[in-house]
């Protein structure tokens, strides 16, 4: 259940600090629910359950089932901005940027199974709420393939590499995407070396992407 009555150290909350988490809680339990039922089969009532309120008490806070179900993917997303953001002081050629970007999205996705649990809730439900697929898509990807196009653009100014990518960054992350979804349908089933299926990645997209010198075959 996600009732909390008690603060980390142990003392008890007061009425208004309980009312504040209320939110959060909400979304929690909906993302359980969402995820394990569905939109279509997952009931208010159960959710207002696992928080131990009514079900009156749900739509104080989120006036429908689809607006709780919006609020629940952008509480539960992590973008993929935050990543971004942790790079950008990253030294080094291009190659070695993307390199490194790489090697902190395989991380990310290998262990949060909450973000491969949203991509689940996006893929299952996208056709039902269109618009919310378009502000996950803004929102989170985004500001990768922006970085992605903005890494492409720098190692060809410099020479290192191939212009001709810059029309389409998402073939940079598609093995990795590839893999979560792959990860998605099969859960703990897949057999896969990650660590061999990064390097490969890596290898295929790096040697594609640089810029081969005069004479080279």
């Amino acid at each position: 259940m996600f009732k909390l009555c008690h603060s980390k150290a142990g003392k008890k909350l007061t009425r208004a600090e309980q009312k504040e988490l209320r939110p959060a809680q909400i979304l929690d339990a909906a993302f359980t629910e969402f995820v394990k039922n569905g939109y279509a089969a997952t009931r208010v009532e159960d959710i207002a359950k696992h928080v131990g309120v009514t079900k009156g008490t749900i739509y104080v806070y989120f006036e429908t089932k689809e607006i709780l179900f919006e609020a629940t993917i952008r509480h539960a997303s992590t973008s993929f901005a935050d990543i971004v953001k942790s790079e950008d002081t990253r030294t080094g050629t291009a190659s070695e940027k993307i390199r490194s970007l790489l090697g902190a999205l395989y991380d990310h996705l290998d262990q949060d199974r909450q973000n491969r649990e949203i991509l689940k809730l996006i893929i299952a439900e996208g056709q039902k709420f269109p618009d919310i697929v378009a502000r996950h898509e803004q929102c989170v990807f985004q500001p990768l393939i922006d970085r992605i196009i903005e890494l492409i653009k720098e190692g060809a100014a410099a020479g290192e590499l191939k212009s001709d990518y810059i029309a389409f960054p998402e073939l940079v992350i598609a093995p990795l995407m590839t893999l979560t979804v792959l990860r998605i349908i099969f859960e703990e089933a897949m057999d896969i070396d990650i660590k061999g299926y990064r390097a490969a990645h890596l290898d295929l997209l790096l040697n594609g992407l640089l810029a081969r010198k005069t004479g080279e075959g």
